[in-house]
């Protein structure tokens, strides 16, 4: 009985171990896009720069 026990208790601290990891790389994945995402917006709003002409 308490080999079973054992072994039921490692398995469930197995499972939540991967889920809790599964879990952080999903919030790092998120907070990475919104940084990117947040990122493009300013540059597409900012007025392009403007270019040297050059003459011939």
């Amino acid at each position: 009985m308490q080999n079973t026990l054992s072994l039921v208790m490692l398995l469930c601290a197995i499972l939540a171990s991967l889920g809790l990891g599964v879990f952080a790389a999903y919030s790092i994945c998120r907070l990475g896009f919104l940084v990117m995402h947040r990122h493009a917006s300013r540059t597409a709003d900012a007025p392009a720069p403007r270019l040297a002409q050059i003459w011939k």
